[in-house]
């Protein structure tokens, strides 16, 4: 095909994700969750909101949060309600652009992207549940006793807080998929599992710098239970890499031994060595038909 038939169709295939993240954020903007705000307006609840609601569980009791400006709640509302849209669309966006370069990949490859999407998507959900429920605690745990050394009230404003928590949330999870990738640039002969086998002690001083550049002020230990994870994931991925250097390695010999020539034929009675092309034993004179 041309080059602008490819990209017709795939500008077709992203109309479909864009119609679907517009709509999918719209019902999380405004669709009810349960029509108890016919009697009560304040318990109107969208999924957005529902999603605010369930990131203000982690903050701690004694944290206040300040509005600031008064567009900041409407501002929280719409963003919520384009996370959801964008976690609703995502799968869509992944079937789309597979099925978008599926003609042009061999049967090798394509049975390899099965794996690496579910890694992914299982990491990288993973490393948000892992930073909900320990990380984000432990940060804020480490954070407020700094308001009482410095005499200062804890509070924080409201679109703070929640771009903090999301954020955080985002790069935990991105932060987990880091050896789905090492093992693809392994696969695709870019990379080797020596150069952090053989520079272990380099490459997880920069992990746990990494650790702490997601973990900010979260302190030690926040730190190194982000660490210990990720060094984890490094180890498992550096054995997955390693099957594939081991079945290449094999591939690569794998014509140099068929090209070794065959030992000579032998009698079968004496042992002898036979004459090429005759069909009788030089020792024993015994045919061999």
């Amino acid at each position: 095909m041309p080059i602008w038939d490819h990209i017709r169709e795939l500008i077709k295939r992203m109309k479909w994700v864009v119609i679907i993240f517009i709509v999918s954020s719209l019902v999380a903007l405004a669709v009810p969750i349960d029509l108890g705000f016919l009697k009560n307006t304040s318990a109107y609840n969208t999924p957005a909101i529902w999603l605010l609601k369930q990131m203000l569980t982690l903050k701690p009791p004694s944290l206040e949060l300040l509005s600031i400006s008064m567009t900041a709640p409407l501002e929280l509302w719409v963003i919520a309600a384009f996370v959801m849209g964008a976690l609703v669309t995502a799968p869509v966006f992944a079937y789309e652009f597979y099925a978008f370069v599926d003609p042009a990949l061999y049967p090798s490859e394509r049975k390899a992207v099965y794996p690496v999407v579910l890694s992914f998507t299982v990491l990288f959900m993973a490393g948000c549940i892992f930073a909900w429920f320990f990380l984000i605690p432990l940060m804020f745990a480490g954070l407020m006793p700094f308001f009482v050394f410095v005499g200062a009230k804890p509070a924080i404003a409201v679109l703070d807080y929640y771009n903090l928590v999301m954020l955080f949330v985002v790069l935990s999870g991105l932060s987990f998929t880091l050896p789905v990738f090492f093992v693809l640039l392994v696969r695709f002969h870019i990379l080797r599992t020596s150069l952090i086998t053989k520079n272990r002690r380099y490459y997880y001083a920069g992990l746990y710098i990494l650790a702490a550049l997601i973990t900010p002020d979260g302190g030690a230990w926040a730190d190194f239970i982000m660490f210990l994870p990720l060094a984890a994931l490094t180890e498992i991925a550096i054995l997955i890499a390693k099957r594939y250097e081991k079945a290449e390695e094999k591939e690569a010999a794998a014509p140099a031994t068929a090209a070794v020539p065959a030992p000579p034929a032998r009698c079968k009675y004496c042992g002898h060595e036979l004459e090429k092309g005759n069909p009788f034993c030089p020792n024993c004179k015994r045919s061999q038909v």
